[in-house]
């Protein structure tokens, strides 16, 4: 297929992922990917959070320079500045910033590693050690099960001190196996999970806190954990599971509909 003997790096990866390789050298990169799935789906992850990067930036770049920041501007305030070290400066900063921007969003889309879990969504890497512990169960996975569903729902909202929802998730595939109260520091988590016919579980955690206003979804994955977390109402909510991106988005919005008591998507993922 190509000539070019160089094995396959993180350079081509990125190459392939900007569009900036040559055709032959793509070619044999794609052949590669399709002898690992694993990097293939780091690829078309990385694909997905490249074109929402340049679509939630777009704006920004549209926007017309400001006159105060305009070189012409600028440079008889600071004429004793030597002529070359200004618009070198000025480009570092506006990369830093552009940089710096590009990475606060990519990992709100996107999610990292659990450190960086802990350190913008609280809630999500809780509820991913929840879901890991969990999970796996199969005598316990839950303390109490779906067949005492209107007793489940009432003793998690007691204990929350806030409504908590247990959303029929038929048309996304799951069904509810039941729940379970968790610590979440000094307050208390609600812990749904489901399961399809499949074997497929994920896992529906929510607690007080993290602000009393509305987030959009935000995406985290940590290994071949998924997950979707937004904040509503004065409610956190997680939705985790070991499958792909676009279905366990339809499940996120399915709950949030729900919660926000608007009528169900019974379209099917």
């Amino acid at each position: 297929m190509s000539g070019d003997p160089r094995p396959v790096g993180e350079d081509d990866l990125h190459g392939l992922i900007d569009g900036r390789l040559e055709p032959e050298r793509q070619a044999l990169v794609e052949a590669w990917l399709k002898g690992n799935p694993a990097r293939a789906a780091e690829v078309s992850a990385d694909r997905v959070l490249r074109e929402r990067l340049r679509a939630r930036l777009a704006p920004i770049a549209e926007e017309a320079i400001p006159a105060r920041l305009r070189v012409a501007n600028i440079r008889p305030r600071h004429r004793f500045v030597g002529a070359g070290w200004f618009p070198m400066a000025a480009a570092a900063v506006l990369c830093l910033t552009l940089g710096g921007a590009g990475g606060w969003v990519g990992h709100a889309l996107r999610g990292g590693p659990a450190t960086a879990m802990v350190a913008e969504a609280p809630a999500t890497q809780d509820a991913v050690a929840a879901f890991r512990t969990f999970v796996v169960e199969v005598v316990h996975p839950v303390e109490v099960r779906a067949d005492e569903k209107p007793h489940l729902v009432t003793w998690l909202s007691k204990r929350l001190g806030h409504a908590v929802a247990a959303p029929d998730l038929a048309a996304q595939g799951f069904r509810l196996m039941g729940g379970r109260l968790l610590p979440a520091g000094a307050e208390s988590a609600a812990m749904l999970m489901y399961d399809d016919d499949h074997g497929t579980r994920l896992t529906l955690y929510s607690r007080v806190g993290d602000g009393d206003g509305r987030t959009l979804f935000r995406f985290a994955r940590e290994g071949d954990i998924a997950a979707f977390s937004w904040v509503d109402g004065g409610m956190s909510y997680v939705v985790t599971g070991r499958t792909d991106e676009a279905r366990l988005l339809t499940v996120a919005q399915a709950v949030d509909a729900h919660v926000r008591g608007l009528a169900p998507d019974r379209r099917q993922p």
